[in-house]
């Protein structure tokens, strides 16, 4: 699959989508992150481009195309019935990020920690639970208290189906373009664009057997088979 920055120019790039089902009220919000590299290679030249002025899609023209190809896709090949209102304007944001670390940083705290973790469930009962979340606007913590059975729907309608994955790599990014991508990597490389960290010593540590009563490391004294 090729994906094109320009018309005139076959210029590849590559994106990491990762998608989301939740806000931070834990309520179903499905919306979906993309990280886009800042250019594309080139096949015909062999060369990368990098993005002129930090630029890469109109924010407003993008919404409409991807909802348009999103829903026809959805009606066309997956057969699917939609409701009969559909919001007509989709929020769509692209902007710079500079080397996309800090979104990826973002986007790997929600992916690894799940739904909620556990330090936020504040107050269980036999009929009521209590959590915490943070809001966006103020960047307050804030509670929210929900029935047994609801909290429960709130968060299993964000287990995703079988067959189903948050995040998939496109592109340059695929698994299948790994030499290309070593060569790109290579062009940054030379061009003093990127340097490799240095590989760190491992350092082996010895496990410490912990004592499930006091917690405190426990030593071997020795060990004792029954004749």
């Amino acid at each position: 699959m090729c994906y094109v920055l320009n018309p005139d120019q076959s210029r590849r790039i590559g994106f990491t989508s990762v998608l989301h089902t939740h806000n931070r009220r834990r309520d179903l919000h499905p919306h979906i992150h993309m990280v886009i590299t800042g250019g594309g290679f080139d096949d015909k030249k062999r060369q990368w481009k990098n993005c002129k002025n930090n630029y890469l899609f109109n924010a407003f023209a993008l919404a409409k195309v991807w909802r348009a190809r999103l829903l026809a896709y959805l009606t066309t090949e997956l057969k699917w019935a939609l409701p009969d209102h559909i919001t007509k304007k989709w929020v769509v944001d692209c902007r710079h990020v500079g080397q996309g670390k800090p979104a990826l940083l973002y986007l790997s705290t929600y992916l690894y920690r799940g739904v909620m973790a556990d330090k936020n469930i504040l107050y269980i009962n036999n009929d009521q639970v209590t959590f915490r979340y943070k809001e966006s606007q103020t960047q307050t913590m804030k509670t929210r208290t929900l029935p047994v059975v609801k909290f429960l729907w709130l968060i299993l309608q964000h287990v995703l189906p079988k067959g189903f994955r948050r995040v998939r790599d496109y592109g340059l990014l695929r698994g299948h373009e790994k030499k290309l991508l070593q060569a790109i990597q290579f062009m940054f490389m030379i061009a003093g664009q990127l340097t490799l960290p240095s590989p760190n010593k491992t350092v082996r540590i010895k496990a410490q057997p912990f004592c499930p009563c006091c917690q405190h490391v426990m030593q071997l004294t020795g060990i004792f088979r029954p004749r």
